[in-house]
């Protein structure tokens, strides 16, 4: 019975992965969140670090900036710019070299410079120079070219600066210059005058400042990375070449973001190498300087590592915790089971055919035992369930056939579950009224009203009606309702029966029609009730199909039904004509005509298909005689059992047009198409013949056996004119004849073709050949 366990494992592992998932979840968002806010306090310590970096060396620029104003709007220096200072000016000199130097309380001052481009002389901080002489002459000059009145240069003119400079050797003599302090000083450069803005100016003043200085104003104490500026250029100048290297991928990156973004600050992840940072960077509006840190991201997040650790243990905790209560939880609701399998296992019985032994366990064990202790059981519900049926509709029949009494009901109701009580019943008949338009065929209507009749079975309350049957074309529902009231009642079971014939047309998409009974009180009356319903039935004859009718709507109509048959008989004479004169259009219209008054409600509603029948016993009587058999025409068809199954006037239309009519006026069109040829070749022999003699219609017909009417019209259909149009052109031509073979006088020959008066002969031979028989002669012999 090792597979009497696999519900246990199951249940224990199910309590243990609903245990385990929130923690593990929990642990997992918990470190998350808290890597995420370390992530944010550093970088808001960086960016912090930057802007006190960035107000310190600012502060540093500026107070140097003013400083170097003052000096520069000095009375002194504005004096001096118009001199031209020598050797001999020594106290002039002293004074200008005090000035420059007492700008090295603002910050270390490596070198300064006032030039005057003009007088053509430099003072330095140690000594008065001609300007030519100046090693860094060609710089200076530069400087001068720059568009900017005042502007920090950071020595890194070989990248910006050496287009504006027109020789080459001086070129490259300016660039290795300026690469020579590059990594040392950072120049401040004043135009003289300031203003207006010139690349030609008349003097000016630079300030080489020391890089340590500017330096000495970045955190040094970062712990966690690398702090550095950025020129608006892009280039790290306060770096060392090995790290200008390094992070020259990060500063394209910044140097990117700053230009297209108006957010001049931000923080981003990068990667050096194999290592990945996070870069935190500041631009200043001051002087388009940009503050950078670079921090390692796993020195970043060397504290939420150990939180880490610490949700791990925590985790682990709770989950030995949980696989304590799982194991406890998971015996325990196990008991029950095993309690049940215990119990289950002394069954014997039958393995089932679909049962997979390594697949089951301790509950699908337990089902397959209580399954096949219930199939005995269900196979013999299964059954009685079925007879039930049967029987309840066998009673049902009886009912309808009268074979049970009202004693007997009361003795069986209860076992076949039928309503015991009622005030009133009342009887549904329904038919399918034609399948000839629909997708179903004749075979197969017995099957369709099977499945009607489950539809009202399904359709209708148990309690408001005993079970449908079929007898014969109809299915039959008797109804049992509570009200006695008569217009309460009959709308109910128009009700109902619109109801079934919706969801008929719905499901079946039939076209049915229901009639209804007159209501009553005693089971004994089923029988006539049923009646009643049948013959509300045979009013589709008149008011068509798709139809609910009630027996009491058409009970005072029969009563005036008349015999008058007079006027039938007139249209089945005319009826009987068309069809001898092969015309189905005016048989079907006479038809039609016919249908109409034998089928109207005050006629013969209940003698239509004795009526019907006589007919078609007139119709086949015209085919005989016209030496035709019968089974030609009715191909061999049970003609009068399927006519008096017809129930709607489509349908009776329908069969008497493709079943009779069509039929019979094919055999008939063929049969007068030969007749026709025999009697006008007949007809043009006898002219041929007998053109001399004394020829009528009347003759030929008397001759022939026909009437001369009828002569008269196969004639013209044949041949095309009618006789005596023929019979007068034939004689006109033998008399052309007779002038041109023979010496006979005009009136001889006038006489001879039957011609009365000689008169007649000659103006219709004029009308025949557009001249007279006597100038024809004349025309003829001298032709000749």
């Amino acid at each position: 019975m090792w597979i009497l366990h696999k519900y246990l494992l199951r249940l224990l592992g199910f309590s243990l992965i609903l245990g385990a998932l929130p923690t593990v979840f929990i642990g997992i968002a918990s470190y998350y969140i808290a890597t995420k806010d370390v992530e944010a306090k550093v970088n808001e310590a960086n960016m912090q670090l930057l802007l006190q970096t960035q107000l310190r060396v600012e502060q540093t620029v500026k107070s140097l900036e003013v400083t170097t104003l003052q000096f520069i709007n000095s009375a002194l220096v504005k004096e001096v710019m118009n001199e031209s200072l020598t050797g001999e000016d020594f106290i002039r000199v002293r004074e200008v070299m005090t000035g420059l130097y007492n700008l090295q309380a603002k910050a270390v001052i490596s070198e300064a410079y006032l030039v005057n481009f003009e007088k053509g002389w430099a003072v330095t901080l140690d000594n008065l120079k001609q300007v030519d002489q100046l090693e860094n002459k060609n710089e200076l000059l530069l400087y001068a070219k720059q568009p900017e009145s005042l502007f920090w240069n950071t020595h890194l003119l070989n990248q910006v600066q050496t287009t504006s400079v027109e020789d080459e050797g001086d070129r490259q003599t300016a660039s290795s210059s300026a690469s020579a302090s590059a990594r040392n000083t950072l120049s401040l450069v004043y135009k003289i005058p300031i203003v207006p803005k010139t690349n030609t100016p008349k003097g000016m003043l630079m300030v080489q400042v020391s890089a340590d200085e500017i330096r000495g104003g970045l955190t040094t104490n970062n712990q966690l990375g690398t702090n550095y500026v950025l020129d608006q250029k892009g280039n790290a100048f306060l770096s060392k070449p090995e790290d200008q290297a390094a992070y020259q991928e990060i500063n394209t990156i910044i140097t990117g973001k700053i230009s297209s973004a108006a957010d001049k600050s931000g923080f981003f992840k990068a990667k050096i190498g194999d290592k990945q940072v996070g870069v935190t960077y500041l631009s200043s509006g001051y002087n388009a300087w940009t503050f950078v840190s670079v921090v390692s991201i796993s020195e970043m997040t060397q504290a939420s590592k150990k939180i880490g650790l610490l949700t791990a243990a925590a985790c682990a905790l709770i989950l030995l915790i949980v696989l304590a209560f799982a194991f406890y939880g998971s015996k325990r609701m196990y008991s029950p089971i095993r309690n049940l399998l215990e119990v289950t296992s002394t069954y014997e019985v039958e393995p089932s055919v679909n049962s997979q032994t390594g697949q089951r366990d301790e509950l699908a064990y337990i089902q397959e035992k209580f399954q096949s202790l219930a199939v005995s059981r269900g196979r013999l519900e299964k059954q009685m369930q079925g007879q039930s049926v049967h029987l309840k509709e066998f009673f049902v029949l009886k009912l309808f056939t009268g074979q049970i009494s009202d004693e007997d009901f009361k003795h069986r109701s209860h076992m076949y579950g039928f309503p015991m009580e009622w005030n009133s019943l009342g009887v549904l008949t329904l038919q399918v009224d034609q399948l000839q338009e629909t997708r179903y065929q004749e075979q197969d209507r017995e099957l369709l009203l099977f499945a009607i009749n489950n539809i009202v079975g399904e359709l209708l309350p148990a309690h408001t009606r005993f079970s449908p049957i079929l007898m014969g074309e109809s299915q039959v529902t008797l109804l049992a309702l509570d009200t006695i009231d008569p217009q309460e009642l009959k709308h109910l079971f128009y009700q109902t029966a619109e109801l079934i014939k919706s969801n008929v047309s719905k499901f079946l998409q039939l076209q049915v029609s229901v009639g209804i009974s007159k209501p009553y009180h005693k089971l004994s009356e089923t029988v006539k009730a049923y009646g009643e319903s049948l013959v509300a039935l045979k009013c589709r004859i008149s008011l068509g199909p798709d139809i609910i009718v009630h027996f009491e709507d058409i009970e005072s109509s029969e009563r005036a039904e008349s015999a008058v048959y007079s006027h039938l008989k007139l249209m089945e004479d005319q009826l009987l004509q068309a069809l001898k004169d092969v015309q189905l259009e005016k048989a079907m219209e006479v038809f039609q005509t016919y249908l109409s008054t034998l089928l109207n409600k005050d006629g013969f509603l209940h003698e239509h298909h004795i009526l019907l029948l006589q007919l078609m016993s007139r119709i086949l009587t015209v085919v005989q005689d016209q030496g035709i058999s019968v089974k030609k025409v009715l191909d061999g068809d049970s003609a009068v059992e399927r006519l008096l199954k017809l129930q709607t006037r489509e349908e009776i239309a329908i069969w008497f047009q493709t079943r009779l009519f069509a039929p019979i006026i094919v055999i008939l069109s063929e049969k007068a198409d030969c007749q026709y040829l025999n009697i006008a070749d007949r007809l043009v022999r006898i002219i041929h013949d007998q053109y001399d003699q004394d020829i009528t219609l009347e003759s030929c017909a008397a001759h022939l056996s026909f009437h001369p009417v009828y002569l008269s019209r196969v004639f013209k259909r044949e041949m095309g004119i009618p006789f005596s149009d023929y019979l007068s052109d034939y004689r006109m031509n033998m008399a052309k004849v007779m002038l041109e073979t023979t010496t006979l006088k005009i009136s001889e020959i006038g006489e001879k073709l039957q011609y009365k008066n000689i008169s007649a002969f000659i103006r219709n031979f004029r009308k025949t050949f557009g001249t007279t028989p006597g100038s024809y002669r004349e025309l003829f012999e001298s032709n000749k």
